[in-house]
């Protein structure tokens, strides 16, 4: 009689003190010593939902091999998932391997593991593209942005919004970005025409650029995003905010724009130095501009929004309410009827 493939259980579905197997991603991995001096591993494996964390002690069957895992590869794990009182969730670990393409027949998949957007980023960078050639009439301030977009297009393709709140997948910027720019679009049209006594008008192209580029400072704050990896900051990205960074890349652009006018310049910096509004929240002054308001608010509310679904579209909490989120700081209400 054939044998019956092992039943594989998804990492966030394993139970507490049975033996299981599981896929899953090594997303942390570092050396230690123990008190007594012998040498340990202390990993982390996740999926998309769950993280659960693993020492390999120098006794462990595990040992040797884990000298040769690295961050990002994908393990067939036999463990035993347990939930300490002190140190949380963790899997005691049997037998690891490294996935291979056979696993796939297992039900071994990539995206099980880590997120990316949901539209392809090359569609959704020509249409950023094409947003701007399209509303920004200003010829100066739309080289200005088109540059910066095309100079870092493929950046721009892999970056996340944010490296662990909103939109923290490869593909999120462009995203976020389309979201904000395409609700800035509407709303300075409508406040434009609702305010037609201001002197001079709520500058439409000013508020374009500044959705498209208030967040352009994460190109230099994180380093080359690979898809299931930690995102890591650099130097930069530690030393100064994606607000100040940003600044500097639109200064260095805008010398390459001819006559681009000053004071267009100096007001577009400012909306991405205030455009988070607090200082709570990194900002390095109060906004002093109207334009400011319109950024603001459409980019919190796309941010929090796409929190809001995520936390409410993933959770598996029994009863009314999910878990406590831990970037929202609280649960939300997931049991509706209308």
């Amino acid at each position: 009689m054939a044998k019956s493939k092992p039943s594989i259980t998804p990492l966030h579905q394993l139970q507490p003190f049975l033996p299981s197997e599981t896929f899953a991603l090594l997303s942390e991995k570092s050396q230690g010593t123990t008190r007594d001096g012998k040498p340990y591993f202390a990993c982390t494996f996740r999926d998309k939902v769950r993280s659960l964390a693993a020492r390999v002690w120098q006794d462990s069957p595990c040992f040797d091999e884990a000298h040769s895992w690295h961050v990002g590869d994908f393990m067939r794990i036999r463990g035993v998932y347990t939930e300490h009182e002190k140190y949380g969730a963790q899997i005691n670990l049997q037998q690891v391997y490294a996935v291979t393409e056979a696993d796939r027949a297992d039900g071994f998949k990539e995206s099980d593991f880590y997120d990316l957007s949901r539209f392809d980023p090359a569609l959704m960078f020509d249409e950023l593209r094409k947003l701007v050639e399209a509303q920004i009439v200003e010829e100066p301030l739309r080289k200005l942005v088109l540059l910066l977009l095309d100079t870092h297009v493929e950046t721009l393709k892999l970056l996340p919004a944010h490296r662990d709140k909103f939109f923290p997948f490869p593909g999120g910027w462009l995203e976020h970005i389309l979201g904000v720019t395409k609700n800035c679009i509407y709303l300075v049209d409508y406040y434009r025409a609702h305010y037609p006594e201001l002197k001079p008008p709520l500058n439409r192209g000013l508020v374009i650029a500044g959705a498209v580029l208030h967040d352009i400072g994460r190109v230099a704050e994180f380093m080359p995003i690979v898809p299931g990896h930690k995102i890591e900051r650099t130097i930069p990205g530690e030393l100064f905010t994606h607000t100040m960074l940003g600044r500097d890349m639109i200064r260095e652009a805008a010398r390459e724009i001819k006559d681009f006018d000053a004071e267009l310049l100096m007001l577009l910096e400012h909306i991405v130095m205030t455009h988070l509004e607090l200082p709570a929240w990194g900002s390095q002054r109060l906004p002093a501009i109207p334009e400011v308001l319109i950024l603001h608010h459409a980019d919190d509310l796309d941010a929090k929004l796409e929190m809001y679904i995520r936390c409410l579209t993933r959770d598996a909490a029994d009863g009314p309410f999910t878990d406590r989120d831990p970037s929202l700081n609280k649960p939300l209400l997931k049991q509706r009827k209308v």
